[in-house]
């Protein structure tokens, strides 16, 4: 990575140094006016000098300690950024056109990488989750993106935090906020599940009639045998084994019933 290249000041430079460091000295005490510079808790401080990186790393949180002329710093935020990514027209792998916008998590994890490996971190951010987004989707069927969204969210993540780790970028979420189906699909997925719930409804009255018409044969046959003498032992078992689904159908018991057929012995 390019922030590790190693450089060593020629001749030239040490000579703008010195007379540097005697114009601080001169100066003294107005050139703290414009040697000490502070850097709050959440930010860093990447120092130049004469165009190269000074040793030690970024600099910060609290005061630090420049020369004049010679130096000049970039500080970096190391906060959490929100970038919504623009609603983005995606072809899907069965060919089906969805619209679908996400929010993206991310922060500098490395101020130096952020500085020296990239020209500007944040925008290079937030043009590789549009690209990835597409990317990632278009592999997709519609199916698995409307019903996969949190493993996708962690792919496209891991995807981000890859590519940008050399950027010094760490990617902390990926958030799929919503996915538009075209006007069309929608009323034909609509009516497709107008016509499962209508199916479905027919199926249970079907049922219903039934178990209802069951029953129904099922009382006429009970009220036959308490109006004609038979064996009673044999109308009692009949009783027993039709008197659950009797019971399931109408939600009232038999015991009635069969207490009269006992009596009738």
């Amino acid at each position: 990575m390019l922030y590790l290249e190693k450089h060593s000041f020629g001749f030239c430079a040490w000579v703008l140094i010195i007379l540097s460091f005697l114009i601080v000295i001169c100066s003294f005490p107005f050139s703290l006016l414009f040697c000490l510079k502070i850097v709050q808790e959440y930010e860093r401080a990447v120092i130049f000098r004469l165009g190269r990186l000074i040793k030690g790393g970024a600099k910060g949180p609290g005061v630090f300690f420049i020369l004049p002329c010679i130096d000049n710093y970039k500080k970096i935020d190391l906060r959490v950024i929100s970038f919504n990514v623009p609603p983005q027209e995606i072809l899907t792998r069965d060919s089906v056109t969805v619209s679908v916008d996400a929010v993206t998590y991310f922060r500098v994890s490395n101020p130096i990488a952020s500085v020296c490996n990239v020209e500007n971190a944040s925008l290079s951010t937030k043009l590789l989750a549009q690209t990835t987004l597409c990317n990632e989707l278009g592999t997709k069927n519609l199916s698995e993106v409307l019903m996969e969204r949190e493993n996708i969210s962690k792919n496209l993540q891991n995807i981000l935090d890859h590519a940008t780790e050399p950027w010094g970028v760490k990617v902390e979420r990926v958030e799929i906020k919503d996915v538009r189906l075209p006007q069309m699909l929608q009323r034909a997925m609509a009516a497709e599940a107008e016509a499962s719930r209508e199916a479905r409804a027919k199926v249970i009255a079907a049922e219903g009639e039934m178990n209802a018409a069951q029953c129904n044969m099922f009382l006429m046959m009970v009220v036959k045998l308490m109006n004609h003498k038979s064996d009673g032992k044999a109308d009692i078992k009949l009783i027993k084994k039709n008197k659950l689904k009797l019971y399931l159908a109408t939600k009232k018991p038999l015991l009635s019933i069969e207490d009269r057929l006992k009596q009738r012995k």
